[in-house]
């Protein structure tokens, strides 16, 4: 039997669900990328792209995924041999060191855990042992999709500032921007990069990275500079420059109106809406944590991530669980990857989602728990409706 019929829920950790709106947006014809309305819109996403990561930095726009935005904040503002500090607490954490190491960069890990987010104290001891000023960029994510963590991009900040340490501070923002709150000037961050297929609600293809003075003047530097990620070379008078080549236009015709979305909503609203739809799922999980099948795989409650839950399965195989949902229910779940890989869930609460999506993906859930016969805490729907009942009262 299937119950699959109807529309279909995608409630992965990205990409995320393309509202309507931003899909008709690209449902019209090419222009000309030399004059006319497309400048216009290139102009607008770069000055709106600062509103949103909170910076007065410049911004950029790439034609790539999240991944690109790593490489373009390496090496815009990084030489061959130079060491960078890589906070552990996850799989893209790592990923984006491999890829520094890739490059010829010399990478050290700061040991963290994937059940805790990164510790500030940790970071300011390491950074005051290095007198010599041998690292010269601190990265870190503010949430890993993989893990669930987020961490405390603030008090990292604050831990480098302490020490007065001169390393930039680079933070990847993918899975977090537009859902939780970011303040990359007044958090002494450097370098931001994001992706358009999460929080920003638009097709997987584009990348965003903003940097501020003291990157853009490590920038004059580097020896790591591409021409297709040079910041220089993309800050020409020609619009093509912005995107090294022809822009890719659709895609910008989607984010303009993902923008417009986000701001009609407000970027508060928006990171409370997502606050209040983790607050939910959490509740559940809790809840059906009580029969022993299920475990966050994040310790501690203020370090989940309001973009993505990841709850551990010891008491079932968690790839039946997944497939009962979609195949039975309709609604697509992530497994959970990298060293935990198969051994969880992720929930994905983010970008254009709202309480009735969370609440049939949670039903979805119980109802394979029930079906498979896992040993869980009963009511796990109602105590995220008690939740968000609870929240709505204040």
């Amino acid at each position: 039997m299937t119950l699959a019929k109807g529309h279909a829920f995608l409630m992965i950790p990205g990409p995320t669900n393309v509202p309507d709106e931003v899909l008709r947006a690209m449902h019209r014809p090419a222009v000309d990328i030399y004059d006319g309305p497309l400048l216009d819109i290139t102009a607008s996403c770069l000055a709106d792209l600062k509103k949103v990561f909170r910076t007065t930095g410049e911004t950029f726009i790439y034609a790539s995924n999240g991944h690109g935005g790593w490489e373009a904040a390496l090496t815009n503002t990084l030489s061959r041999g130079d060491k960078v500090l890589v906070l552990d607490c996850g799989l893209f954490a790592r990923a984006w060191g491999e890829m520094a190491k890739k490059i010829g960069l010399e990478v050290e890990i700061l040991p963290g855990s994937w059940r805790q987010a990164v510790d500030p104290q940790a970071l300011q001891s390491r950074l005051a042992a290095d007198r010599a000023h041998e690292i010269k960029a601190v990265m870190t994510v503010q949430v890993d999709t993989a893990s669930g963590v987020a961490n405390d991009v603030e008090a990292l900040g604050q831990a480098i500032r302490a020490t007065g340490h001169p390393a930039l501070f680079m933070a990847d923002t993918i899975a977090s921007l537009g859902c939780m709150p970011f303040e990359m000037d007044a958090w002494g961050v450097d370098v931001a990069l994001t992706g358009a297929q999460k929080g920003l609600m638009t097709p997987p293809g584009l990348a965003f990275v903003a940097a501020n003075e003291r990157a853009l003047a490590a920038h004059q530097t580097a020896n790591l500079k591409t021409l297709y990620w040079d910041w220089t070379f993309r800050q020409g008078s020609e619009h093509y420059q912005k995107y090294c080549g022809t822009p890719p236009e659709h895609l910008l015709y989607a984010f303009r109106q993902a923008l417009d979305m986000l701001f009609e909503e407000g970027l508060e609203a928006a990171h409370l809406r997502h606050r209040l739809l983790a607050g939910a799922t959490r509740a559940a999980v809790a809840r059906w944590a009580e029969g022993g099948a299920l475990e966050f795989n994040v310790l501690k409650d203020e370090e989940r991530s309001n973009s993505v839950t990841v709850a551990l399965t010891p008491g079932i195989d968690a790839k039946v669980l997944k497939s009962f949902c979609e195949k039975t229910c309709g609604v697509t779940i992530g497994g959970t990857i990298g060293e935990i890989g198969g051994s969880g869930i992720r929930i994905g609460h983010m970008g254009h989602v709202n309480a009735p999506m969370v609440i049939g993906a949670l039903g979805a859930i119980e109802m394979g728990l029930s079906v498979l016969g896992v040993k869980h805490g009963k009511g796990g729907v109602q105590a995220a409706t008690d939740y968000l009942t609870a929240a709505l009262s204040r």
